[in-house]
Protein backbone atom coordinates (compact mmCIF):
# COMPACT_ATOMS: atom_id res chain seq x y z
CA UNK A 1 0.00 0.00 0.00
CA UNK A 2 2.76 2.41 1.00
CA UNK A 3 4.85 1.38 -2.01
CA UNK A 4 1.97 2.07 -4.40
CA UNK A 5 1.42 5.45 -2.79
CA UNK A 6 5.12 6.24 -3.12
CA UNK A 7 5.07 5.31 -6.82
CA UNK A 8 2.00 7.46 -7.39
CA UNK A 9 3.70 10.35 -5.62
CA UNK A 10 6.85 10.01 -7.71
CA UNK A 11 4.76 9.71 -10.84
CA UNK A 12 2.81 12.80 -9.90
CA UNK A 13 6.07 14.73 -9.46
CA UNK A 14 7.82 13.42 -12.57
CA UNK A 15 4.93 13.95 -14.97
CA UNK A 16 4.84 17.77 -14.64
CA UNK A 17 8.65 17.91 -14.98
CA UNK A 18 8.57 15.72 -18.08
CA UNK A 19 5.89 17.88 -19.69
CA UNK A 20 7.80 20.98 -18.64
CA UNK A 21 11.04 19.68 -20.22
CA UNK A 22 9.24 18.92 -23.48
CA UNK A 23 7.58 22.36 -23.51
CA UNK A 24 10.86 24.12 -22.76
CA UNK A 25 12.56 22.06 -25.48
CA UNK A 26 10.04 23.23 -28.09
CA UNK A 27 10.50 26.85 -27.03
CA UNK A 28 14.29 26.53 -27.16
CA UNK A 29 13.95 24.81 -30.53
CA UNK A 30 12.16 27.85 -31.98
CA UNK A 31 14.75 30.17 -30.44
CA UNK A 32 17.59 28.03 -31.77
CA UNK A 33 16.22 27.81 -35.32
CA UNK A 34 15.81 31.57 -35.36
CA UNK A 35 19.34 31.94 -34.06
CA UNK A 36 20.74 29.65 -36.77
CA UNK A 37 19.08 31.72 -39.48
CA UNK A 38 20.11 35.05 -37.97
CA UNK A 39 23.79 34.24 -37.39
CA UNK A 40 24.11 32.83 -40.91
CA UNK A 41 22.20 35.70 -42.50
CA UNK A 42 25.50 37.55 -42.86
CA UNK A 43 26.98 34.77 -44.99
CA UNK A 44 23.89 34.74 -47.21
CA UNK A 45 23.98 38.54 -47.55
CA UNK A 46 27.69 38.38 -48.45
CA UNK A 47 26.94 35.86 -51.20
CA UNK A 48 24.41 38.26 -52.73
CA UNK A 49 26.86 41.15 -52.44
CA UNK A 50 29.67 39.23 -54.07
CA UNK A 51 27.45 38.51 -57.07
CA UNK A 52 27.93 42.19 -57.99
CA UNK A 53 30.96 42.76 -60.20
CA UNK A 54 32.94 45.78 -61.37
CA UNK A 55 34.05 45.75 -65.02
CA UNK A 56 37.10 47.72 -66.10
CA UNK A 57 36.63 48.26 -69.85
CA UNK A 58 39.94 48.79 -71.63
CA UNK A 59 40.45 51.07 -74.64
CA UNK A 60 40.08 49.62 -78.12
CA UNK A 61 43.84 49.44 -78.72
CA UNK A 62 44.45 47.34 -75.60
CA UNK A 63 44.96 43.61 -75.97
CA UNK A 64 44.90 40.61 -73.64
CA UNK A 65 48.48 41.27 -72.52
CA UNK A 66 47.42 44.69 -71.25
CA UNK A 67 44.44 43.08 -69.51
CA UNK A 68 46.71 40.50 -67.85
CA UNK A 69 49.02 43.25 -66.63
CA UNK A 70 46.08 45.16 -65.17
CA UNK A 71 44.72 42.01 -63.51
CA UNK A 72 48.09 41.29 -61.90
CA UNK A 73 48.32 44.87 -60.64
CA UNK A 74 44.98 44.81 -58.82
CA UNK A 75 44.84 41.14 -57.86
CA UNK A 76 46.50 41.71 -54.49
CA UNK A 77 44.09 44.47 -53.47
CA UNK A 78 42.02 44.02 -50.30
CA UNK A 79 38.80 44.65 -52.19
CA UNK A 80 39.47 41.97 -54.82
CA UNK A 81 37.94 38.54 -54.33
CA UNK A 82 38.47 37.30 -57.88
CA UNK A 83 39.59 38.69 -61.25
CA UNK A 84 38.57 37.45 -64.67
CA UNK A 85 39.67 38.66 -68.11
CA UNK A 86 36.91 38.96 -70.71
CA UNK A 87 38.47 38.61 -74.15
CA UNK A 88 37.11 40.28 -77.29
CA UNK A 89 35.71 36.96 -78.49
CA UNK A 90 33.91 36.37 -75.21
CA UNK A 91 32.56 39.91 -75.40
CA UNK A 92 31.22 39.27 -78.90
CA UNK A 93 29.52 36.06 -77.75
CA UNK A 94 27.90 37.95 -74.90
CA UNK A 95 26.63 40.68 -77.22
CA UNK A 96 25.26 38.07 -79.61
CA UNK A 97 23.23 36.59 -76.78
CA UNK A 98 21.83 40.04 -76.04
CA UNK A 99 21.42 41.62 -79.50
CA UNK A 100 21.33 38.62 -81.81
CA UNK A 101 23.80 36.86 -84.10
CA UNK A 102 23.70 39.51 -86.85
CA UNK A 103 24.72 42.53 -84.79
CA UNK A 104 28.35 42.26 -86.07
CA UNK A 105 27.24 42.64 -89.70
CA UNK A 106 27.39 46.44 -89.46
CA UNK A 107 31.02 46.45 -88.25
CA UNK A 108 34.11 45.79 -90.31
CA UNK A 109 36.25 45.04 -87.25
CA UNK A 110 35.46 43.76 -83.80
CA UNK A 111 34.35 46.82 -81.75
CA UNK A 112 34.17 44.95 -78.44
CA UNK A 113 37.13 45.87 -76.20
CA UNK A 114 38.89 43.61 -73.74
CA UNK A 115 37.68 44.03 -70.16
CA UNK A 116 38.65 42.90 -66.70
CA UNK A 117 35.80 41.71 -64.48
CA UNK A 118 36.42 42.12 -60.76
CA UNK A 119 34.47 40.26 -58.11
CA UNK A 120 34.56 42.66 -55.19
CA UNK A 121 34.76 41.43 -51.59
CA UNK A 122 31.47 41.76 -49.70
CA UNK A 123 32.89 44.31 -47.26
CA UNK A 124 33.50 46.76 -50.12
CA UNK A 125 30.02 46.60 -51.64
CA UNK A 126 28.98 50.11 -50.70
CA UNK A 127 28.66 53.36 -52.63
CA UNK A 128 31.75 54.98 -51.09
CA UNK A 129 33.98 51.90 -51.44
CA UNK A 130 32.97 51.32 -55.05
CA UNK A 131 33.73 54.94 -55.90
CA UNK A 132 37.17 54.49 -54.36
CA UNK A 133 37.68 51.36 -56.50
CA UNK A 134 36.42 53.24 -59.55
CA UNK A 135 38.92 56.07 -58.99
CA UNK A 136 41.76 53.58 -58.57
CA UNK A 137 40.89 51.78 -61.82
CA UNK A 138 40.68 55.04 -63.75
CA UNK A 139 44.25 55.65 -62.66
CA UNK A 140 45.41 52.99 -65.14
CA UNK A 141 45.97 54.48 -68.63
CA UNK A 142 44.48 51.44 -70.42
CA UNK A 143 41.15 51.71 -68.60
CA UNK A 144 38.56 53.47 -70.74
CA UNK A 145 35.48 52.99 -68.54
CA UNK A 146 34.43 51.44 -65.24
CA UNK A 147 30.99 49.83 -65.12
CA UNK A 148 28.98 48.50 -62.17
CA UNK A 149 25.31 48.50 -61.14
CA UNK A 150 25.20 51.37 -58.68
CA UNK A 151 21.41 51.31 -58.28
CA UNK A 152 21.50 47.59 -57.52
CA UNK A 153 24.18 48.14 -54.87
CA UNK A 154 22.12 50.83 -53.14
CA UNK A 155 18.95 48.74 -53.29
CA UNK A 156 20.71 45.63 -51.98
CA UNK A 157 22.31 47.45 -49.03
CA UNK A 158 19.03 49.16 -48.14
CA UNK A 159 17.12 45.86 -48.16
CA UNK A 160 19.78 44.06 -46.12
CA UNK A 161 19.65 46.86 -43.54
CA UNK A 162 15.85 46.65 -43.31
CA UNK A 163 15.92 42.88 -42.98
CA UNK A 164 18.55 43.18 -40.24
CA UNK A 165 16.36 45.57 -38.23
CA UNK A 166 13.27 43.36 -38.61
CA UNK A 167 15.23 40.24 -37.62
CA UNK A 168 16.70 42.02 -34.60
CA UNK A 169 13.26 43.10 -33.35
CA UNK A 170 11.86 39.60 -33.96
CA UNK A 171 14.72 37.94 -32.05
CA UNK A 172 14.30 40.28 -29.06
CA UNK A 173 10.54 39.63 -28.92
CA UNK A 174 11.04 35.89 -29.29
CA UNK A 175 13.62 35.84 -26.48
CA UNK A 176 11.31 37.86 -24.22
CA UNK A 177 8.36 35.55 -24.89
CA UNK A 178 10.55 32.49 -24.39
CA UNK A 179 11.88 33.72 -21.05
CA UNK A 180 8.34 34.50 -19.83
CA UNK A 181 6.92 31.12 -20.90
CA UNK A 182 9.80 29.08 -19.48
CA UNK A 183 9.76 31.09 -16.27
CA UNK A 184 6.04 30.46 -15.80
CA UNK A 185 6.40 26.70 -16.38
CA UNK A 186 9.31 26.38 -13.97
CA UNK A 187 7.55 28.39 -11.28
CA UNK A 188 4.44 26.23 -11.68
CA UNK A 189 6.54 23.11 -11.06
CA UNK A 190 8.01 24.66 -7.93
CA UNK A 191 4.61 25.68 -6.57
CA UNK A 192 3.37 22.12 -7.07
CA UNK A 193 5.91 21.13 -4.39
CA UNK A 194 4.88 23.91 -2.01
CA UNK A 195 4.04 21.45 0.76
CA UNK A 196 7.57 20.03 0.70
CA UNK A 197 9.00 23.52 1.04
CA UNK A 198 6.61 24.34 3.92
CA UNK A 199 7.64 21.20 5.82
CA UNK A 200 11.34 21.97 5.42
CA UNK A 201 11.02 25.58 6.45
CA UNK A 202 9.00 24.66 9.56
CA UNK A 203 11.79 22.30 10.63
CA UNK A 204 14.22 25.21 10.52
CA UNK A 205 16.02 24.40 7.27
CA UNK A 206 18.05 27.24 5.79
CA UNK A 207 17.10 28.88 2.52
CA UNK A 208 20.15 27.46 0.79
CA UNK A 209 19.39 23.92 2.03
CA UNK A 210 15.80 24.11 0.74
CA UNK A 211 16.73 25.70 -2.59
CA UNK A 212 19.70 23.41 -3.38
CA UNK A 213 17.79 20.32 -4.62
CA UNK A 214 15.39 22.48 -6.64
CA UNK A 215 18.27 24.35 -8.29
CA UNK A 216 20.07 21.08 -9.05
CA UNK A 217 16.93 19.69 -10.64
CA UNK A 218 16.50 22.93 -12.61
CA UNK A 219 20.05 22.59 -13.94
CA UNK A 220 19.36 19.13 -15.34
CA UNK A 221 15.95 20.27 -16.54
CA UNK A 222 17.52 23.06 -18.58
CA UNK A 223 20.36 20.82 -19.75
CA UNK A 224 18.04 18.08 -20.99
CA UNK A 225 15.66 20.57 -22.60
CA UNK A 226 18.57 22.29 -24.37
CA UNK A 227 19.98 18.99 -25.64
CA UNK A 228 16.56 17.88 -26.91
CA UNK A 229 16.15 21.25 -28.64
CA UNK A 230 19.58 20.88 -30.28
CA UNK A 231 18.67 17.41 -31.56
CA UNK A 232 15.45 18.82 -33.03
CA UNK A 233 17.40 21.65 -34.67
CA UNK A 234 19.93 19.28 -36.24
CA UNK A 235 17.19 16.93 -37.45
CA UNK A 236 15.26 19.83 -38.99
CA UNK A 237 18.35 21.15 -40.76
CA UNK A 238 19.15 17.67 -42.07
CA UNK A 239 15.61 17.19 -43.42
CA UNK A 240 15.57 20.45 -45.38
CA UNK A 241 19.23 20.28 -46.42
CA UNK A 242 18.52 18.55 -49.74
CA UNK A 243 15.97 21.21 -50.73
CA UNK A 244 18.29 24.15 -49.99
CA UNK A 245 21.72 22.63 -50.58
CA UNK A 246 23.31 25.84 -51.94
CA UNK A 247 22.02 27.83 -48.99
CA UNK A 248 23.39 25.29 -46.50
CA UNK A 249 26.76 25.43 -48.24
CA UNK A 250 27.04 29.00 -46.90
CA UNK A 251 26.41 28.01 -43.29
CA UNK A 252 29.37 28.38 -40.95
CA UNK A 253 29.78 25.22 -38.84
CA UNK A 254 31.41 27.22 -36.03
CA UNK A 255 28.45 29.59 -35.83
CA UNK A 256 26.06 26.63 -35.84
CA UNK A 257 27.98 25.06 -32.96
CA UNK A 258 27.89 28.36 -31.07
CA UNK A 259 24.10 28.55 -31.46
CA UNK A 260 23.66 24.97 -30.22
CA UNK A 261 25.76 25.71 -27.12
CA UNK A 262 23.88 28.98 -26.57
CA UNK A 263 20.55 27.12 -26.64
CA UNK A 264 21.72 24.77 -23.87
CA UNK A 265 23.17 27.66 -21.83
CA UNK A 266 19.95 29.67 -22.23
CA UNK A 267 17.81 26.75 -21.06
CA UNK A 268 20.01 26.16 -18.00
CA UNK A 269 20.19 29.85 -17.01
CA UNK A 270 16.45 30.48 -17.32
CA UNK A 271 15.54 27.31 -15.42
CA UNK A 272 18.00 28.00 -12.59
CA UNK A 273 17.05 31.67 -12.26
CA UNK A 274 13.31 30.97 -12.34
CA UNK A 275 13.62 28.13 -9.83
CA UNK A 276 15.78 30.13 -7.44
CA UNK A 277 13.42 33.09 -7.57
CA UNK A 278 10.33 30.93 -7.06
CA UNK A 279 11.76 28.90 -4.16
CA UNK A 280 12.99 31.97 -2.31
CA UNK A 281 9.60 33.63 -2.68
CA UNK A 282 8.02 30.63 -0.97
CA UNK A 283 10.41 30.85 2.00
CA UNK A 284 9.64 33.83 4.26
CA UNK A 285 12.77 35.05 6.04
CA UNK A 286 11.10 34.79 9.48
CA UNK A 287 10.96 31.00 9.18
CA UNK A 288 14.57 30.39 8.19
CA UNK A 289 18.08 31.63 8.59
CA UNK A 290 20.59 32.29 5.82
Amino acid sequence: MAANKSKQLRGGQLRPYFLSVMSISLILFMVGMTGVLVVNAGAVANRFKESITVSAVLNVEADEADASELAESIEGGEYVRDVRIITKEEGVDEMKRILGDDFMDVFEVNPIPVSVEIQVAAGYISTDSLRMIEDELYGFPVVEDVVYQQSLVELLNANIERIGVVCGIFVVLLLFISVVLINNMVRLNVYLRNEEIVVKRLTGATRGFIARPFVSLAFFQGLIAGCVADVLILCSLYLVRNEFYQLFALFDVRLLGAVLLAVIALGIMICIFSTSFSVRNLIPRKYTTK
